[in-house]
């Protein structure tokens, strides 16, 4: 009878295995927001790692996440470590590339609770009385990250995140203070 568990069980993580290895290896996240305010206010907020606690979305996640900065506290050479609870993890944003009121771009590397990198974008665009911002991530997706992806969704956790930092960023760019 445990011969047959073990086998029904090494049958069931076979075809986990399996159809993981068919998911794609890119992974992509973006969202978009309008926030009523000037590029260059938002770009001179998200430019600024000296900044990003006050509407990061992870903030609230880790009251006690140790974070230090590295080399200038905005623009290209710019660097965010930050070592949290699980929720938050830990790692290190490089910000790679800027144009003032156009784009910040960073580099993402995570090691923990699982070691990768990633691209983000952030991009604005004059629209109406206000700034289309988006805030984009990609990158490579590792097997277990496929294997992860079949029980959770994270497209829809890191939107989800997204979304709640365009709506901090709103309200910092809009008061100039953390929101409440």
């Amino acid at each position: 009878m445990i011969k047959k568990i073990l086998l029904g069980l090494v049958a069931v993580i076979g075809i986990l295995a399996g159809i993981a290895s068919f998911q794609s290896d890119d992974m992509k996240v973006s969202r978009s927001s309008v926030i009523p305010a000037p590029p260059a206010a938002i770009y001179a907020v998200v430019n600024d790692f000296s900044k990003w606690m006050s509407w990061s979305p992870w903030t609230g996640l880790d009251p006690e996440m140790k974070h230090r900065l590295e080399g200038p506290v905005q623009g290209v050479g710019a660097k965010f470590h930050w070592d949290g609870n699980m929720e938050c993890g830990a790692g290190t944003s490089n910000l790679t590339a800027s144009k003032p009121d156009e784009y910040v771009h960073m580099r993402i590397d995570m090691t923990r609770p699982m070691a990768g990198s990633t691209e983000v974008q952030f991009t604005f665009v004059p629209e109406g009385a206000g700034t289309k911002v988006t805030w984009a991530m990609q990158g490579k997706k590792p097997f277990i990250g496929k294997l992860m992806g079949l029980f959770m969704d994270c497209e829809k956790m890191c939107g989800d995140d997204f979304e709640k930092g365009l709506a901090n960023l709103a309200k910092v760019v809009a008061t100039g203070s953390s929101p409440k």
